[in-house]
């Protein structure tokens, strides 16, 4: 059976992101299910509709990019109980135009990193809204991890064995329920 196509982004622009580190970890424990690739959502221009006419190139990229994925991981911060902005503009143009909404019926994970036990919670449960209200399919539960510098080394391993096994289930329970509604 072939590999299910994911598609990785992380709700940050910071290179030094630790959601970044995270993501890059999480694509390594996935792939022996899915040939995963991080999505660039920093070069989008802030959404305006009167630029959906003729849409930057940055803005098709994102819609093609989704849209031939098999599955979405979304691994993202709280920016001030929120989503961030960077984040939240990118599921506004993957969102458009009107009538071609690049969500619907993707099968969608969510997760994040942060120094504290739940600091992505509220950012969690308000992503989890808008991609159902934008007809995307969430899956799994709310899955929390507490960032520490050692957490995810250089060649994208998480080295604490609980935590690793802890994100290997998450993974691959995402990987059975998107392989069963790809099919």
């Amino acid at each position: 059976m072939a590999k299910l196509k994911l598609a990785v982004i992380v709700g940050s622009n910071r290179r030094e992101s630790i959601n970044r580190k995270l993501a890059e970890a999480l694509v390594k424990l996935s792939a022996g299910a899915f040939d995963a690739t991080i999505i660039q959502i920093d070069d989008l221009p802030m959404f305006n509709q009167d630029l959906e006419p003729n849409r930057p190139e940055s803005t098709l990229r994102l819609k093609r990019e989704i849209e031939a994925a098999d599955a979405i991981l979304i691994v993202t911060p709280e920016h001030n109980r929120s989503i961030p902005a960077v984040l939240k503009n990118a599921i506004d143009w993957a969102s458009r135009p009107y009538g071609k909404n690049s969500w619907a019926g993707k099968t969608v994970a969510v997760t994040g990193t942060s120094g504290g036990a739940v600091g992505t919670a509220v950012s969690q449960n308000e992503l989890r809204m808008i991609l159902t209200n934008l007809a995307g399919v969430v899956v799994g539960g709310q899955v929390f991890v507490t960032f520490k510098d050692d957490l995810v080394d250089a060649q994208h391993n998480v080295t604490n064995e609980a935590t690793r096994g802890f994100l290997q289930g998450f993974i691959d329970n995402f990987a059975q329920i998107a392989g069963k509604l790809a099919a």
